[in-house]
């Protein structure tokens, strides 16, 4: 930024002028087509913001005003149908219309610079470079940007206009009773965040005894995926045991089936009339079935349980090659100092592969607190409960937003809790990698 400043401070006429009429100093010093191309994104600029743009963000104030209706047209004496505005169209349109202006501005900047740069040069006896040594730059020197070029456009285009779009459907009051055209959606600032986060409100009622279980789910199912399946590497490569790779291939196989395979088969096994509850009843061990997905305590247990199933194997993975790395040397001083197989295993086995995997443990948490399949394939957020505001009892923030979503059409309060969850998210994840010694001694371990 401090040389799009100075370009226009120290720069000449020439320079100064190209900030409002792009490509004019490249034009003017011989480098014709980069200024044609300057000038004509300008002109494509202009030409879009005084034909849509501007209008699109001056509807950004209250998006939309006219309500899609029958009204009686008195020229043909009969009632016609009103087109009406699109609150969801209007928002779109003016974060289209805003990333626009942004890209157009970064095109201003580079502009500027390169016109300060090619009247430097000038000055200094070079010849400019022409327009094709300036592309064959793009697939020698400058091949970086070249390569990232799509991958950038794709990413904007596709991941954050969209994101930014929702961010911004968690500040109006867009749900099934203001659903675009016939019924518009307005601003309504900070109301949804307030009636979420308020314990008084119904959906304050809901938000934190679902966000208390989402944090136990994700801090049980990671920390026992990670401990187990660190054992069981651990077992697995003991000495004196044989055919390593068999079983290893045995726990790998509930990886290779598809994880919504997997938990649809075991929602059937653990329905009520399922074929494990008609065994334990014949066997004589029960005389009614067990609720194992209908009872809020062992539907929690159970979905900890099958998730251990599919977990552990990745642990187990992750971990054998570097439990295949830690030093024997470390274990054979341990035993001669007396250490006991428990001690050796927090004092260096425990230290060692958690260095190493501490990132991982992270995302796994992240991902655990967003894991919608677990929960919504096996019980689909039940037991249903009336305490709460469309969510069970197993229900997670992530699938709870789905039912906003999908089910209820409360758009504004699903954006709202997926913007909690970022929040919560975001400042877990930084604060807990600042603190692990892989992000503050990388280079002392060892």
């Amino acid at each position: 930024m401090k040389q799009f400043f100075n370009a226009f401070i120290k720069g000449d006429l020439l320079t100064r002028l190209s900030f409002f009429i792009l490509g004019l100093s490249n034009i003017f010093r011989g480098q014709i087509i980069k200024g044609l191309l300057f000038l004509s994104t300008e002109i494509a600029y202009l030409y879009y913001m005084f034909s849509y743009g501007f209008s699109a963000i001056g509807k950004l104030r209250n998006l939309g005003t006219v309500k899609q209706g029958w009204v009686y047209d008195e020229n043909r004496g009969i009632d016609v149908l009103q087109p009406g505005d699109n609150s969801m169209l209007i928002l779109l349109y003016g974060v289209f219309a805003i990333f626009i202006t942004i890209a157009f501005l970064m095109i201003l900047k580079s502009s500027a610079t390169q016109a300060f740069e090619l009247e430097k040069e000038i000055r200094r006896g070079k010849k400019p470079l022409s327009f094709y040594k300036e592309i064959a730059q793009y697939t020698d020197s400058k091949l970086h940007r070249t390569l990232l070029f799509l991958p950038v456009i794709g990413v904007v285009v596709l991941t954050v206009l969209p994101l930014v779009f929702m961010i911004l459907i968690a500040f109006t009051n867009f749900d099934r009773d203001h659903q675009p055209p016939g019924n518009l959606f307005t601003w309504v600032g900070l109301e949804n965040f307030k009636a979420m986060l308020s314990s008084g409100s119904t959906l304050g009622k809901t938000f934190f005894p679902v966000l208390g279980w989402t944090l136990v789910w994700a801090t049980l199912a990671t920390s026992l995926n990670y401990i187990l399946g660190m054992l069981l590497a651990m077992l697995i490569n003991k000495k004196g045991i044989r055919i390593k790779g068999f079983y290893r291939t045995i726990f790998i196989l509930s990886i290779a089936i598809p994880q919504f395979v997997s938990l649809l088969v075991m929602r059937n096994i653990l329905d009520d009339d399922g074929p494990l509850n008609v065994l334990l009843q014949k066997a004589g061990f029960v005389t009614e079935y067990v609720p194992f997905l209908t009872d809020t305590t062992l539907a929690r247990i159970t979905v900890i349980i099958i998730n251990l199933w599919i977990g552990i194997p990745y642990t187990m993975l992750i971990t054998t090659g570097i439990l295949m790395n830690i030093p024997e040397d470390l274990y054979e001083s341990a035993r001669i100092d007396g250490a006991t197989p428990v001690t050796q295993y927090f004092r260096i086995t425990l230290p060692y592969v958690f260095f190493v995997t501490a990132p991982y443990l992270i995302t796994q948490f992240i991902g655990n607190i967003n894991n919608f399949n677990i929960i919504y394939f096996l019980t689909r957020g039940g037991p249903a409960t009336l305490d709460y505001y469309q969510a069970g009892k197993t229900d997670l923030l992530v699938t709870w937003l789905y039912k906003l979503t999908v089910g209820s059409k409360d758009y504004s309060y699903a954006s709202t809790i997926g913007i909690l969850v970022f929040v919560i998210s975001a400042v877990f994840s930084l604060i807990a990698y600042r603190r692990t010694s892989s992000y503050k001694n990388e280079e002392e371990f060892g």
